[in-house]
């Protein structure tokens, strides 16, 4: 496995050799929370990059917005080029939530686009964690919403190798329970395809390379990496492991179970809403529940799968949903960029998902556990991290007075300083 090392034709210069020295000594010494003080154009990317190939340790860089974190995802794989960095921001191109307005009975359904390049660079975000430590994830805020069991993702990996007893039609079975479609046709993402002894699959993470493997009897005969259009064999390999194409997968019983919940929770609202004499109400989410209940048991999945989440995964009520977060190891590093405004942005996300869920919930639109299917408070994001260094040029009162120690960059490499500003006079 690679070590993170910086590809750079520059050498740290102006105030970035000092403030790195302090940002790595902060990082190595404990301390949870450092501030980055860099005025624009001082470099802060690249002191960043810099502090990362010191401490070799998986890094979470989070920004405020999509644009902001695809600039600073380029910058980062032009500085890392031998090691992983990934992209993580939410996957819709257009998102209408779901939504009840009380005061003019109007039900507003949720309506999304989904941009497959997206889902594709996230799938990608969480199994090169699972697989190895020299990796950089960029992300905007969606980081702290809800997403699928990191345990349930990884022990659901099917892995194959060459020389290995395994039954076509058991790795067919696999494919299927792993949210994977068997299409011998369109041969796209998320699909495969058999042939005889020949099965090929389009990993969830992939865009141009598919597996083949090829099977003699009950052996795993070759693997190989392969031509998405041309089937041209690109590179025999030993080994490879196959990531679920859904993070919101779940082992069989464990969904099983989780229905027979959901069912138990949608009796109790029923009664609930009759003895409440709401009628409609009761109808309402009897219908819906038992609709997503028949599409759970039949294909494993159902349009809004998320708002069963808690249940699914086994959580209690009220407690942390999984996030992007929960598939790092326990030291990563995050730098949040612009903090003075990203911070503020994670702290407002949870009010407005929790009056809008709340307004569904009364009306009959989703069962209570649905409440559970939210971004993360703002102190519970706080202590899912361990050691944060705000990078920003104007830092707010509140990474001041969390932060331990605060690296100043004021001169730039290039050696120019901010003009001074003062009173202009005839």
């Amino acid at each position: 496995m690679p070590d993170f090392e910086v590809v750079s034709p520059y050498e740290p210069s102006g105030d970035q050799p000092e403030a790195i020295d302090t940002l790595v000594q902060g990082l190595e010494n404990g301390i949870d929370e450092q501030v980055l003080l860099g005025v624009t154009g001082s470099g802060k990317t690249y002191t960043m990059a810099k502090v990362i190939e010191r401490v070799q340790r998986p890094t979470l860089v989070l920004a405020h917005n999509k644009i902001l974190a695809a600039q600073l995802c380029s910058e980062f794989k032009e500085f890392f080029p031998n090691n992983a960095v990934e992209y993580f921001v939410s996957y819709y191109d257009y998102y209408q939530p779901e939504a009840y307005i009380a005061s003019t009975d109007t039900y507003i359904e949720k309506d999304s686009a989904i941009n497959e390049e997206i889902e594709k660079l996230r799938h990608s975000a969480t199994s090169s964690l699972s697989e190895r430590r020299d990796v950089i994830i960029v992300s905007s805020i969606s980081c702290i919403y809800t997403l699928g069991d990191p345990i349930d993702y990884r022990n659901m990996v099917i892995s194959l190798r060459q020389g290995m007893t395994k039954d076509r039609d058991e790795l067919i079975r696999k494919l299927v329970e792993i949210q994977y479609e068997r299409n011998d046709i369109n041969f796209v993402r998320n699909k495969f395809r058999v042939r005889g002894d020949v099965v090929e699959i389009f990993p969830a993470y992939s865009s141009e390379t598919a597996i083949r493997v090829e099977f003699f009897g009950d052996e795993v005969d070759r693997i190989c990496e392969i031509n998405t259009v041309t089937g041209e064999v690109k590179n025999v390999v030993s080994h490879v492991a196959i990531y679920p194409a859904s993070h919101y997968i779940v082992p069989r019983e464990r969904l099983m179970a989780g229905i027979e919940e959901i069912r138990r929770e949608c009796d109790e609202r029923v009664e609930y809403f009759r003895a409440n004499n709401k009628l409609i109400e009761a109808q309402r989410i009897a219908e819906r529940t038992n609709y997503d209940i028949e599409m759970l048991q039949e294909i494993g999945f159902c349009k809004g799968i998320e708002n069963y989440s808690r249940v699914l995964s086994g959580r209690a009520p009220g407690s942390m949903p999984y996030t992007l977060l929960d598939y790092f190891p326990e030291d990563f590093v995050i730098f949040i960029d612009e903090s003075h405004v990203t911070l503020p942005q994670a702290r407002g996300m949870y009010g407005g998902d929790r009056s809008r869920k709340e307004a569904l919930i009364e009306y009959g639109f989703r069962l209570p556990s649905a409440l559970d299917n939210r971004p993360l408070k703002f102190d519970e994001f706080m202590g899912k991290l361990k050691q944060i260094v705000c990078v920003s040029a104007t830092p707010g009162d509140l990474e001041k007075s969390e932060s331990a120690l605060i690296a100043e960059q004021v001169i730039r490499p290039t050696g120019l300083l901010d003009p001074e500003t003062g009173s202009y006079t005839h």
